[in-house]
């Protein structure tokens, strides 16, 4: 397989067009000709990430989270980033950015969270994308328990269904209350709050929510909140992203390789 046939493939299953018009997805460094065997899913491309792609033997990095997402003049490795792409292009490591896009896909980040925190289906978007008349895609998603538990149960599934991290999750509302319809969305979910209130759902899921938009919205009583971490709540999607892309290959037939990178590269080391 060449780099070229692997992102035509990955891209079918999450067009860029898809992705916001402030995003930057695609691929970042890589020559469309070079063969890929090997392809490392992360989260964040880090340095810790990338070392884990040259010992591996990757020939192709994808992430979730762009290297590049406001316009650079430059890639001297006298920053953090450039000395990235130079170690990438120096090590024949190419790299593939899916963000917003794989935000929006359906499935897509949303719908793999939703599966790990014991959310099953059907599912509906919490913000539809105006440009899929089915009305799959779209940012978040909506969906009901098979029978109403207490919120602290609800967020114990949830914290053991993602992975662990420093600072773990944290929850507003009353433990005791029952939740049924919840809603998720993975990465930073405050600019969607009003939407969940509005949905009517018992809970909201998300990540990266600030002390005045999570407060004034517990003032209304009618929904709880669980704040996880953003790292936490994207990584169950890499894992489906890379089986979605092998059955797009061929399956077996593609004779190539993916690995799920399980380095925490969430930005806080401990909570004391």
């Amino acid at each position: 397989m060449s780099l070229h046939d692997v992102t035509r493939a990955f891209e079918g299953l999450y067009d860029p067009a898809w992705a916001a018009s402030w995003d930057a997805v695609g691929l970042v460094c890589g020559d469309p000709a070079q063969p890929v065997r090997r392809i490392l899913f992360a989260v964040d491309p880090v340095a810790e990430v990338v070392d884990e792609a040259r010992e591996w033997g990757a020939d192709l990095v994808v992430t979730h989270h762009p290297l590049l997402l406001r316009g650079v003049t430059g890639v001297a490795a006298t920053t953090p980033k450039g000395r990235l792409v130079h170690r990438l292009i120096t090590g024949g490591t190419a790299l593939y950015t899916a963000h917003t896009n794989a935000d929006t896909a359906a499935p897509g980040v949303s719908d793999a969270l939703a599966a790990a925190v014991g959310l099953p289906g059907p599912l509906s978007p919490l913000a539809p994308d105006p440009a899929d008349p089915a009305g799959n895609r779209g940012i978040g998603r909506i969906g009901s328990l098979p029978e109403a538990v207490p919120l602290r149960d609800f967020a114990a599934r949830a914290a053991a269904g993602l992975p662990r991290t420093a600072g773990g999750i944290r929850v507003s509302g009353d433990p005791r209350r029952p939740v049924q319809r919840v809603a998720v969305s993975g990465g930073a979910g405050d600019s969607l709050l009003d939407r969940a209130r509005a949905a009517g759902v018992d809970v909201y899921l998300t990540s990266d929510l600030r002390h005045h938009p999570a407060s004034e919205f517990a003032e209304h009583g009618d929904t709880a909140l669980i704040d996880t971490a953003h790292w936490a709540s994207e990584w169950p999607w890499l894992a489906e992203g890379a089986a979605r892309l092998v059955s797009a290959l061929g399956g077996e037939r593609a004779n190539v390789e993916t690995r799920v990178s399980e380095i925490v590269t969430d930005a806080w080391s401990l909570a004391l």
